[in-house]
């Protein structure tokens, strides 16, 4: 399976190993769930990381890792179109463009309301719980 991890799952799967987020992050670890990545993305991944580096207690080499490995598992996409505004949220428009680009993947994000613009994409947008119900 494919899909475009929205940030909010990547900082809740590293937050705490309690959650469906975390097991998100296991199936990308074992290579059965593929991350859909743009450098866009990868940037706001980052940016997200190095802001909560304390929380989640990473260390600078920590976060590098986790970026290598979700580079290495991932499929890097370019995105030639912009579909701007669409969202409630502007700073979301360029995961949902992502999920487009590459060809209508699902988007697993928590915030699954403030992507209701997906459906007029064909793009499904699920919880990470909801992930893993489907993949069971």
């Amino acid at each position: 399976m494919r899909a475009v991890i929205d940030t909010n799952v990547l900082y809740a799967g590293l937050y705490s190993a309690a959650g469906a987020s975390f097991q998100i992050l296991r199936l990308i670890e074992r290579r059965e769930l593929t991350p859909v990545l743009s450098t866009t993305l990868l940037f706001e991944y980052e940016e997200i990381l190095r802001r909560n580096q304390r929380i989640l207690e990473l260390s600078d080499r920590a976060i590098e890792d986790v970026l290598d490995g979700l580079c290495s598992r991932g499929e890097q996409q370019s995105v030639y179109f912009l579909w701007r505004p669409q969202l409630s949220d502007p700073k979301d428009d360029h995961v949902l463009e992502l999920a487009v680009a590459a060809g209508g993947v699902p988007i697993v994000t928590h915030n699954v309301r403030d992507f209701a613009a997906a459906a007029m994409f064909g793009i499904r947008v699920a919880t990470p719980a909801q992930v893993l119900r489907r993949l069971r």
